[in-house]
């Protein structure tokens, strides 16, 4: 595993982004596209069909993600096959694995503001209202709690499987130095 300081063996041309809900996956990612020149596709995207449906032609797409040349993506989805089909393909694995209470914050927030503003997301979906996760136990809080310590069994397992070298990072602070100190090396 590659810390916040290490530098990168080369330039990757595709990367995945792993951690639990909320780390800040799609805003890395986002970042990262800039930087780097990668094409960033968001997989919520293609998986969230209208009502929250699995959308059928989401592992086609992923598949044609998968077979550009230089792209950035989250890395889920494994149970779906979206993870496996990235990993195959990917240079270059980030672990965000934040602590619990900055993910849960920032998730929080995000479905707070996304709630009350009935923000539309992908295909038409908006975030169900704030009581439902009192219902819903795949309410994105309540999925959240559950799934929390999954890339910390699932990482080396995967990292391994895949031969990805992993870039993990524990905080936002190590998120920022690694930014612009080895990713934006690695971008001269």
């Amino acid at each position: 595993m590659l810390s916040a300081d290490d530098p990168l063996p080369a330039l990757p041309r595709r990367l995945v982004i792993a951690g639990t809900t909320g780390v800040g996956k799609s805003t890395l990612a986002r970042r990262l596209a800039d930087l780097w020149r990668l094409e960033y596709t968001e997989l919520d995207s293609l998986f969230h069909g209208p009502g929250w449906t699995p959308r059928p032609e989401f592992l086609h797409d992923v598949r044609r993600v998968a077979a550009g040349e230089r792209w950035v993506s989250e890395w889920n989805y494994f149970s779906a096959g979206g993870g496996q089909v990235l990993g195959e393909r990917a240079d270059l694995a980030v672990w965000l694995d934040l602590p619990r209470r900055i993910a849960r914050a920032r998730l929080v927030r995000r479905t707070l503001r996304r709630s009350i503003l009935r923000q539309p997301l992908w295909n038409g979906n908006v975030e169900p209202p704030l009581w439902t996760v009192l219902r819903d136990p795949d309410h994105i809080l309540r999925w959240e709690m559950r799934t929390h310590g999954t890339w910390r069994e699932r990482m080396p397992r995967v990292a391994a499987e895949y031969g990805l070298p992993v870039v993990h990072l524990r905080h936002p602070r190590e998120v920022e130095r690694w930014l612009a100190g080895p990713a934006a090396r690695a971008a001269d």
